[in-house]
């Protein structure tokens, strides 16, 4: 068997198995066919055959050469058009990445000024009420003394008033005796008038009966 015939029948046999796909390899598959049929049949007319079969390889391959310029294209810019996706990915997130370490600068300082104001209040807050302590110590020594004076002084009047008390009952006393006394006096400067008025009444009712 020609070698020529063998391997167009091998070449054949390659492609009939892709002939689920498209373009150019359905087109060689068919046309090696025929050239198998072509020499089987008229023998003399191999040269041609086979002339004719390299041109029609030769244009299978210029279109192929084409379809994957085409489709080299196509992935060059389907790579330049995720290179871009990415560079703008890549400055969005520098651009969320600044945006989001200025917000953190500005939530430090805030932290650092309500921790300013914190401690300052703080600050102030111990001082009053250190304040307030000492107002509250100084107000109870101030009424405990204020207590301490009433205290006495209810004490001295206390006493003052039972002194009153007993020398009142001594005066009482006193009064009372010097007023017996008195009156005793008198009871006996008036028995003794009595008496002497009457004898002289007696002594001149005597007179005149004489």
């Amino acid at each position: 068997m020609n070698p020529l015939i063998s391997a167009a029948s091998v070449i054949a046999a390659g492609l009939a198995v892709g002939l689920a796909s498209i373009g150019p390899g359905v087109g060689q598959g068919t046309a090696a066919g025929q050239a198998v049929e072509g020499i089987a049949r008229q023998p003399e007319a191999e040269g041609k055959i086979r002339d004719s079969c390299l041109v029609r390889e030769e244009i299978i391959d210029v279109l192929k050469l084409n379809e994957w310029k085409d489709n080299l294209l196509s992935l060059s810019n389907l790579l330049d058009n995720r290179k871009q996706r990415i560079l703008k990915t890549i400055r969005n997130s520098e651009e969320l990445r600044e945006g989001a370490i200025e917000q953190l600068e500005k939530a430090r300082a805030r932290l650092r000024k309500v921790e300013t104001e914190a401690d300052r209040f703080r600050a102030n807050g111990y001082s009053e009420i250190e304040r307030e302590k000492l107002n509250l110590i100084n107000s109870i020594y101030t009424t405990l003394e204020q207590f301490e004076n009433y205290k006495n002084e209810t004490i001295r009047f206390e006493q003052q008033r039972a002194i009153n008390q007993v020398q009142l009952r001594v005066f009482q006393h006193a009064l009372e005796g010097a007023l017996g006394t008195l009156n005793s006096c008198l009871n006996n400067e008036l028995h003794l008038r009595t008496i002497s008025a009457n004898i002289g009444i007696f002594g001149g009712m005597k007179e005149i009966k004489d």
